[in-house]
């Protein structure tokens, strides 16, 4: 079911993580049990650790400001922050895509001037490099809300032709 091979396919070894998004895919893994081979399969590189005090007191300043992170909860948000600041503050990962289904991200992140991308455009990518049918992709899709992703989904398969 998980389809982590169409993601791998449209980042074509191009795609990053943060210390805090790979430690979302590990506790995600409980539930959706592919993502449990991410850390192995090696495609999304060795984790970016943000270790600069800093840049830590930055990344949290963008969680708590901008994703309405708390101090009950340390880790809540801190992906989107961390993923962020790298992308804006780091030359090595300047005019990086950010992929999320967030909303409020997506928002600061466009705001920002970073190019996104989400699940619906990640799978137009997939379809039309041929790595998956288009209606195949809609189904995927619907499958994943069901599973309780929060997604943009395409009103019919016309709508995943980039």
């Amino acid at each position: 079911m998980g389809r982590l091979d169409l993601l791998r396919s449209v980042l074509r070894g191009r795609g990053r993580w943060t210390a805090a998004v790979a430690h979302e895919a590990s506790r995600s893994a409980r539930y959706f049990p592919d993502l449990a081979l991410l850390p192995a399969e090696g495609w999304l590189g060795e984790a970016i650790e943000i270790v600069d005090e800093v840049d830590i007191r930055r990344v949290n300043r963008i969680r708590r400001a901008v994703f309405g992170g708390t101090d009950a909860e340390p880790l809540r948000h801190l992906g989107e922050a961390e993923s962020c600041f790298v992308i804006l503050e780091w030359a090595a990962f300047a005019g990086s895509w950010w992929i999320s289904d967030d909303r409020e991200s997506l928002r600061y992140a466009r705001r920002r001037g970073i190019t996104t991308a989400e699940t619906i455009d990640v799978m137009g990518m997939a379809v039309a490099d041929g790595h998956v049918d288009k209606r195949d992709a809609v189904a995927l899709m619907h499958r994943m809300t069901a599973e309780g992703r929060h997604l943009r989904l395409p009103r019919s398969d016309a709508d995943l032709v980039t």
